[in-house]
């Protein structure tokens, strides 16, 4: 089988987060022997920020190379959709399926539907390129722009499946499987309504909705964010399934740490510091832990909207001195402030899985989780609080904090229990969406 898979970023190894979802899954995909085109939207120059060397179609094709620096894939093929491919649109120019077969672009009997026009199809559902020299512009533009690339750069590519991770890249499986009829999957990984509660933005609710309407398949990482489908985006139940995420422990090296000989107990909050995330209420409660233990100190890593309401939030509460802020960790940085952590808390007000906690058990730390997440829904070892009961979530950082068995229980029971999670697991669900998309006639 082969895919076409269609993914906004591809990280290294940075806490949480879609692109270290989809590496873990692409991953686990090219293990099992699938093969994937991965397609992204731009080249990354910064060797920090991608596994992979990402050069465009053109280049690549010019240099006859398949680009993976660093030797983790064998199946998976990385392209970037960059300002050097053909503009999409162009319907005075006419190609049939005999022509692509005649051109050595197709086999005889593969199946192609038969187009008259090259982009007519995605051109009459609205999708077309921009010109050529307008790669910059705001998120929406981007967009559209990576879908009508992705959807010329589709033409000339035999797959299988249509593969789409969230809604900035839902317009562009919309393209490729008007442009190509193959079947398309969408992965839900969060929706509008976690990020933004009930005051979402219609654009985005809007494409989120398409997607899922026009997908053969659709994947939800928790039961949580499946019921959030069907509810408000009114999808047929039976295309929608579930998958869990996971984390490869393989991944991250052992971090050899200094010994830590202060007194204070160190309780994290890793994340985005947006209002999905819940950091207002991680400070609430750690205000209610200040009153009853002194030797607390409150770790907050990452960045986001709300940082600086943070921050002046911690100093109004009185606890500045007793809450570090970070910024935005990556790579050895993330390891390390675990391995320091004696608690990890995430109390996310909509979570649709939340894979820091997953990260956290692999690194010895017992995590308290928000009961609105969807791996709410499969760690047994955790403690679970509303994210709305500051009360409730303060007295069970004192329990942990205090009675060394509690945290010893639940970090080493946490410990053996996430070892369950595995991406190949959730690739191989993923084959079986994949299969079910084909129909009753694939093998």
């Amino acid at each position: 089988m082969r895919v076409f898979m269609l993914g906004w970023e591809f990280p290294p190894f940075i806490s949480g987060g879609l692109g270290t979802a989809c590496f873990g899954l692409t991953r686990a995909l090219d293990r099992l022997g699938v093969e994937v085109l991965f397609v992204l939207p731009r080249a990354v120059t910064n060797p920090e920020g991608s596994h992979v060397e990402i050069l465009s179609p053109a280049t690549a094709a010019a240099e006859g190379k398949i680009i993976d620096t660093t030797g983790l894939f064998r199946h998976t093929q990385f392209r970037a959709v960059a300002a050097t491919l053909r503009p999409y649109a162009r319907p005075d120019e006419a190609r049939t399926e005999d022509e692509d077969v005649a051109g050595g672009r197709l086999a005889p009997g593969r199946g192609r539907p038969r187009r008259r026009r090259r982009g007519a199809q995605a051109a009459a559902a609205g999708i077309t390129a921009p010109p050529a020299d307008n790669y910059a512009g705001d998120l929406f533009s981007e967009i559209e722009r990576y879908a009508a690339l992705a959807a010329a750069l589709a033409i000339d590519e035999e797959f299988d499946v249509i593969h789409a991770h969230d809604w900035m890249t839902y317009l562009a499986g919309m393209a490729v499987q008007a442009e190509t009829g193959r079947p398309l999957v969408v992965h839900v990984h969060s929706t509008e309504f976690d990020r933004s509660g009930l005051h979402v933005n219609q654009r985005i609710y809007d494409i989120e909705r398409a997607g899922m309407h026009a997908a053969t398949k659709v994947i939800c990482v928790s039961h949580l964010t499946r019921s959030i489908v069907l509810k408000h985006y009114a999808v047929d139940p039976r295309k929608v399934e579930v998958v869990y995420n996971a984390i490869d422990e393989s991944d991250a090296p052992p971090v050899e740490l200094p010994p830590i000989t202060r007194d204070d107990k160190i309780v994290l909050f890793l994340g985005r510091v947006t209002m999905q995330k819940g950091p207002e209420y991680f400070l609430a409660a750690a205000k209610r832990v200040l009153e009853v233990m002194d030797n607390v100190r409150f770790v907050m890593a990452g960045s986001g909207d709300m940082i600086r309401r943070m921050i002046e939030m911690a100093a109004e509460m009185g606890i500045g001195h007793k809450v570090l802020f970070t910024g935005f960790l990556r790579g050895n940085d993330v390891r390390r402030i675990y391995r320091m952590a004696d608690l990890y808390v995430m109390p996310s007000v909509s979570e649709p899985f939340g894979l820091t906690p997953l990260e956290a058990l692999s690194n010895d730390v017992p995590v308290l989780i928000s009961k609105q997440s969807g791996v709410a829904e499969v760690l047994k070892h955790a403690l679970k609080v509303d994210f709305w009961d500051v009360d409730e979530m303060a007295n069970k950082i004192i329990a942990v904090l205090r009675h060394p068995p509690l945290h010893a229980t639940l970090r080493d029971h946490g410990s053996f229990e996430v070892k369950r999670f595995s991406w190949t697991d959730s690739a191989e669900n993923c084959l079986k969406v994949y299969t079910a998309a084909l129909g009753p006639t694939a093998s």
